[in-house]
């Protein structure tokens, strides 16, 4: 892949949006991953104004010092670039707290997870109204379009996407590039939804470069059964997610209701 003409044709493509759009720049939430980290990057590029919002909800330190360490960078190389930090734990805990417990421990846990999100969400827009920007979202490929990785009106809930045509190997490749801190180029990929130590690859059950495989043999239309071992497992685990979550990939539906029915009788 030319990363410069990829680096350069998002840059232009995010400028060009936003100047169509007339609004004064972005905000991205910054997570110390390499999504949030080369998306900032590219926004930053623009040289349009760019907030890089910092949302910890009992997040790991590591996390919070990755995501910190490349916000200074970034802030260090850009003029154009701000920060905010809004600690959201106290408003989960509240959350949490006037909600009903429930029995099914499993499903709570997620269903929590997925509120992290989502009140992230929440608060990038409040900053996107206020300051009149766009809310860039970070997902990559394999993850909006692949095994649908993400929270639904969490996460998934943006204005426009400059990444989600790239693989993850991609995203790796255009970190280097654009020089995100080594720290979170080698660090693994995590959600960082649930207060622990789990990784992607933990949830997913595979890992990135698996699932870009698997992505790139569902294309050519071939099944589980053409293969065997390891690669019959991954590419199972890729349809069953892909399945799964389509609904997150696919427009909302809607109730079409032709005028023979609202028709008077």
């Amino acid at each position: 892949m030319n990363v410069k003409k990829v680096a350069d044709h998002i840059t232009d493509w995010l400028r060009d949006y936003a100047m169509n759009a007339r609004v004064e720049g972005f905000v991205v939430g910054v997570s110390g991953g390499v999504d949030s980290a080369v998306t900032s990057t590219l926004c930053a590029k623009t040289g349009l104004p760019v907030l890089c919002l910092e949302m910890p909800i009992h997040q790991a330190m590591s996390q919070v010092t990755r995501a910190n360490e490349h916000i200074a960078q970034l802030q260090k190389r850009y003029p154009n670039v701000s920060s905010e930090r809004v600690d959201l734990t106290q408003t989960f805990e509240t959350f949490v707290a006037s909600c009903p417990d429930s029995h099914q421990s499993d499903r709570r846990e997620l269903s929590l997870a997925n509120t992290r999100a989502r009140l992230r969400m929440t608060t990038l827009y409040y900053f996107a109204g206020l300051k009149g920007l766009l809310v860039a979202g970070t997902g990559n490929k394999v993850e909006d379009f692949g095994v649908g990785f993400y929270t639904k009106y969490g996460d998934g809930g943006v204005d426009l996407s400059p990444i989600a045509d790239l693989l993850k190997s991609e995203v790796f490749a255009l970190a280097e590039y654009l020089e995100v801190p080594e720290s979170i180029r080698l660090a693994q990929p995590t959600d960082g939804l649930f207060g622990d130590s789990r990784t992607d690859e933990d949830q997913l059950g595979a890992n990135y470069d698996e699932l870009e495989w698997a992505m790139m043999q569902q294309d050519t239309g071939k099944k589980p059964e053409d293969f065997s071992g390891r690669e019959k497992k991954v590419m199972h685990i890729y349809l069953k997610l892909n399945r799964a979550n389509r609904h997150k990939m696919e427009p909302i539906p809607v109730c079409e209701i032709g005028e023979e029915i609202k028709a008077l009788d």
